[in-house]
């Protein structure tokens, strides 16, 4: 039946170009914002999920910086700590060449005060951002350092930050508040052979400012006997091996935080493919898509125009009557 109130084939045809242009819009969106979940509307569950992961990301960006700020600091003591064993070496090195009979003890020991001078430099050179893990000048010797290591979401959605911990006590050098706090100003007790004797004698290196550690400092005049000598050299060596097993902490440390800053880093990558996945579009097929619509459109819009036309021809009708 042909009716001129209803157009059914006009109907149809321009309900397909509604739905075409609604679905042009959509792919012309995607291809312009580059996501095909970028509102909540577009998807709620991927849309939520890229939302948190995104936030996870940022706070692993902070994670980075944290770490690289531990990182500065461990690799500030650790630098201090390697210069320090050197300079005790040096010391150790000039005991034993005051034990050679006939050495002028006098200026050796010159060279030892210079020496002593240059680790108490290092220790309270040893700084960064106001922190310094060799030197102390409190009371209650080295503190527990955290450093931010990780941002962790659980699995019931609750979020943490996980840190990395260093301890200050094993590696202060130089206490200037309480002698007994620092590697250097702490009375260190060594046992040593005098002859066929076996005796124990404890030395300080440095001299603290708020009073002398346990036991005898490491200083030589004319009078210091061998077996004086001898102490002092078993004391310094037993110091060196406290020192490497604070720099071997120091730099486990800085391994640990190189790892964890690489790990962060591939962490976050996967966190960003992993939401690209969910809500990015795929440009080929949208633009493959959008090649397709205006194709249907342009038919659509010729099959209206021929549905309209119909409707035209009714009158050739009247006038031909």
């Amino acid at each position: 039946m042909t009716s001129l109130l209803t157009n059914n084939a006009a109907i149809a045809a321009l309900n397909t170009l509604r739905s075409i242009a609604d679905e042009m819009n959509t792919t012309q969106s995607r291809i312009s914002s580059g996501y095909k979940v970028e509102k909540a509307s577009d998807n709620a569950a991927y849309w939520s999920i890229a939302t948190t992961m995104r936030s996870d990301n940022k706070a692993l960006g902070a994670v980075q910086d944290a770490i690289g700020l531990g990182s500065a600091k461990t690799d500030t003591a650790y630098t201090g700590m390697e210069s320090a064993i050197d300079v005790v070496s040096d010391i150790k090195a000039k005991l034993v060449a005051a034990r050679e009979p006939g050495v002028d003890k006098e200026k050796i020991n010159k060279e030892l005060t210079e020496l002593k001078n240059q680790l108490s430099s290092i220790s309270k050179s040893a700084s960064f951002n106001g922190e310094n893990w060799l030197y102390d000048d409190s009371v209650g010797s080295g503190t527990t350092q955290e450093m931010v290591g990780s941002f962790v979401r659980g699995s019931d959605g609750n979020v943490s930050v996980k840190t990395i911990s260093f301890d200050t006590s094993s590696s202060i050098l130089v206490n200037d508040a309480a002698a007994s706090g620092g590697l250097l100003t702490a009375g260190t007790s060594a046992t040593y052979s005098s002859g066929t004797t076996t005796t124990t004698g404890t030395y300080y290196l440095i001299s603290s400012t708020a009073g002398t550690g346990t036991g005898t400092e490491v200083t030589l005049s004319s009078t210091t006997t061998d077996n004086d000598i001898d102490g002092m050299i078993a004391s310094v060596d037993k110091m060196l091996q406290n020192m490497t097993d604070a720099a071997s902490t120091l730099g486990a440390t800085t391994s640990r935080l190189k790892m964890q800053d690489a790990f962060v880093a591939d962490l976050s990558d996967a966190i960003d493919t992993g939401v690209g996945r969910l809500v990015d579009a795929d440009m080929n097929e949208e633009s493959t898509k959008l090649k397709a619509l205006q194709t249907q459109q342009q038919l659509g819009i010729q099959s209206l125009s021929i549905a309209n036309s119909n409707s035209q021809s009714i009158l050739s009708l009247f006038q031909g009557g």
